[in-house]
């Protein structure tokens, strides 16, 4: 059961394209130039991003957060960092602009799973585990007799219950 657990764990992430959970700090490098930075003062990051421990721009210097604003303000996941008017410098690079800037910090949607995320987990899992026993399927086809059986996929409340925590992509 607590195999079946994180496989449907990590197939809720897979389908929504994020990770509901984070228990520790990581690290993610940016390259210094490139479209993901505005103006020279927004870096758009890659993947969802609850909080910052430590943002280090390409130059080595150590950005207090005093001096950035994470995207949105108020909510969480953030998917930029802007530098305020305040900080002097924008972002930069000293030797190579590739992985310049590193950011460190809890990077998921969420600290701790959502009671939605939790219960399409659990449901899941628990769909997984009634296909041992489950003969019925959406398809069968018999191409030269070989029989071919696809399973019916995510259920339906599955798929209700992530539909608004799909991330889209641009």
């Amino acid at each position: 059961l607590n195999a079946l657990l994180v496989r449907a764990s990590n197939a809720v992430d897979s389908y929504t394209g994020r990770r509901f959970s984070a228990s520790s700090d990581t690290t993610r490098y940016f390259d210094a130039i490139g479209d993901h930075i505005v103006g020279g003062r927004i870096l758009y990051v890659d993947e969802d991003l609850y909080s910052v421990t430590t943002v280090t721009n390409g130059d080595g210097n150590t950005i207090s957060s005093t001096y950035y604003t994470l995207v949105p303000k108020n909510t969480t996941p953030h998917y930029a960092i802007r530098l305020k008017d305040t900080y002097t410098s924008v972002w930069t690079y000293t030797t190579s602009w590739e992985d310049a800037i590193s950011i460190t910090g809890k990077w998921a949607y969420s600290e701790n799973p959502t009671d939605d995320i939790i219960q399409a987990t659990l449901r899941w899992a628990s769909y997984m585990y009634s296909q041992k026993d489950a003969q019925v399927f959406d398809t069968t086809a018999i191409p030269e007799a070989g029989v071919i059986q696809i399973p019916a996929g995510i259920p339906q409340d599955v798929r209700m219950l992530l539909r608004p925590y799909k991330r889209v992509k641009i």
